[in-house]
């Protein structure tokens, strides 16, 4: 993205007072609403946070256990929120390490801004202790990125991140900022950006293209809409709500975009995808008009794209124009901002219903509940299966809570049947797969919705890639509430193994520690249960909990995640078993 052009501005403060660029960097941030950040200090942005104590009573800084968590913890919070989530870190490794959720947040469209400490700028360049070029390494993972060497740019370089990070497509920036740059003093005021020349974040919907959708949509016999996270970031739930209703058509989500309508919703027909329902993968290659709203068509949704709904008229509403037509060629294009594209389609669309047409995800939805769901949630066999732990949450949470998943098995049965009634209630990562993600993004989403019950769901492989952010959960006293579905084994992986390669467990069964020790260690109180008997009194404990809680739940070692539209497979050959 080219932002070296002159960007509007709109003054919110006149001042200007002498500061140092590390008080500047503190002041920029409370301009812009910043009440929470996450981080770790070190020695090159050892400056701001001396100024970070100075000004402790307005921005309350988290110290996680490491910088992956405080990108992740950011990520968590902008999710839940809406608002733009801030990490800091110091140069060198605190740099790199907060890379990983910087790319998570790039492929899942999060709002982030993270502020890197640099050697001084004399140095750049020497390999001097803890430098590293994080503008080099983070180009390909950010939304834009820009390294500051004079304090005098800190406001307008801040300024253009925070505009660029939470406007049209969200995505994450990085600022890399000089020793020498923090610690000169200069002459502060800051003003808000709200422009860049040459970049345009909400391109203008053309009238004549929702027109065009329009009649498409009205003509159709078989109609779909799939949404995804889009709607949720354009703040578009009610609209789609609305054309749904009216139009009378059946809706299905991707993970990201789980939440947007309630799950309870009849003509919410569930998840497509590689693990998504029955009913609307394989009739996505039986729809006449397929509506892809705020979703970009990535493989883990579309399996083949040689087969995938080439019957269908596509259109394809969404913000981004990069998105038109990379992966699937489309009929219609609306390029704009979801709310105001689909609040302009509404009007022009007939009151319809599709009853045949909605009776075959009915029918196709039974023949999945027989073959897998029932078992899922109502199993018979001795052993405990994660579909009935979110089936126990889902009762005594009702929907209300945010469930922060991870990466694995565990991820898809509770984006499968955690039910929601409110939207930003499902957080997890879903482009990158990022095992390691939930535990700080819970701690973030929690922290941004106090008034929100925040259950984390988590493998027991990806709860020991981030376990030390228990640490910041102790120490910060964040009430969530966390679930290892331990089957002692990288569950997803294994499943893999099992049915493309001959059973071979190559390094995937795990040797567990005692996990309820170790969150005693943290004085997180916890229970470790293995029966079912047992489960429903335990989640209640769970949830009641005005603390933060941990529960580990037995699971069957070699249960697997079905349906499953094998790698590479067309959508048309979903498997049951």
């Amino acid at each position: 993205m080219n932002t070296k052009t002159a960007n509007k501005t709109q003054k919110v403060a006149k001042e200007t007072i002498r500061i140092t660029g590390s008080e500047a960097i503190i002041r920029c941030l409370m301009a812009e609403g910043v009440d929470i950040l996450y981080g770790y200090p070190g020695g090159a942005i050892m400056p701001v946070y001396d100024e970070l104590f100075k000004f402790k009573d307005q921005i309350h800084h988290v110290l996680t256990r490491h910088e992956q968590g405080a990108a992740h913890a950011a990520q968590g919070y902008a999710r839940i929120s809406g608002r733009v989530g801030v990490a800091m870190a110091t140069s060198g490794p605190g740099a790199t390490n907060l890379i990983t959720g910087i790319a998570d947040a790039q492929i899942d469209s999060t709002p982030l801004v993270c502020i890197t400490g640099q050697v001084f700028s004399h140095l750049l360049g020497t390999d001097a202790f803890q430098e590293t070029d994080i503008i080099g390494i983070s180009t390909p993972v950010t939304k834009w990125n820009h390294q500051v060497t004079k304090a005098s740019e800190i406001p307008e370089v801040l300024a253009k991140a925070f505009y660029i990070a939470k406007s049209g497509r969200p995505g994450p920036v990085l600022i890399d900022i000089t020793k020498d740059a923090q610690v000169s003093e200069f002459d502060f005021s800051y003003e808000k950006c709200t422009g860049v020349r040459s970049y345009t974040p909400i391109p203008k919907t053309k009238p004549e293209a929702v027109a065009a959708a329009a009649k498409l949509i009205n003509g159709a016999k078989k109609p779909l809409i799939v949404w995804g996270q889009g709607v949720i970031l354009g703040k578009a739930e009610a609209q789609l709500k609305a054309v749904v209703e009216k139009a009378g058509i059946p809706a299905a989500w991707t993970i990201l975009g789980a939440s947007a309508l309630p799950t309870s919703h009849p003509l919410n027909v569930g998840m497509v995808g590689m693990h998504g329902n029955y009913a609307p993968n394989k009739l996505t290659n039986e729809c006449d008009v397929l509506i892809a709203i705020g979703m970009r068509f990535d493989d883990r949704v579309t399996g083949n794209l040689a087969s995938y709904a080439k019957q269908a008229k596509i259109i394809h509403f969404d913000i981004d124009p990069s998105e038109i037509d990379k992966n699937v060629k489309t009929d219609v294009a609306v390029i704009g901002d979801s709310k105001d594209s689909l609040a302009q389609l509404l009007p022009l669309l007939n009151d319809n219903k599709h009853e045949s047409w909605l009776q075959e995800f009915k029918d196709l939805y039974d023949i999945e509940f027989k073959k897998v769901i029932k078992d899922d949630l109502y199993p018979t066999k001795e052993g405990l299966t994660m579909g009935e732990v979110l089936k126990q949450i889902n009762i005594e949470s009702k929907g209300n809570a945010a469930i922060v998943s991870d990466v694995g098995q565990h991820q898809m049965i509770a984006c499968r049947y955690a039910e929601f009634t409110t939207t930003k209630s499902n957080i997890t990562s879903g482009g990158l797969g990022t095992m390691g993600f939930a535990l700080p993004a819970a701690i973030g989403a929690k922290m941004a919705a106090p008034e929100r019950d925040v259950v984390a769901i988590i493998g027991d492989g990806g709860f020991q890639m981030n376990i030390q952010e228990l640490g910041t959960i102790f120490q910060q006293q964040v009430p969530v509430k966390i679930v290892v579905l331990n089957n002692e084994f990288l569950g997803m992986v294994r499943q893999w193994q099992q049915l493309f390669f001959d059973k071979r467990y190559a390094s995937t069964e795990m040797t567990n520690p005692d996990f309820i020790t170790i969150a005693k260690g943290y004085y997180i109180a916890g229970k470790r249960i293995s029966k079912r008997e047992e489960l429903a009194d335990a989640v209640k404990e769970m949830m009641d909990s005005k603390e933060s809680y941990f529960l580990e739940v037995c699971v069957e070692k070699e249960d697997n995640v079905f349906p499953m539209i094998p790698s590479g497979a067309s959508v048309s050959d979903v498997r049951l078993c």
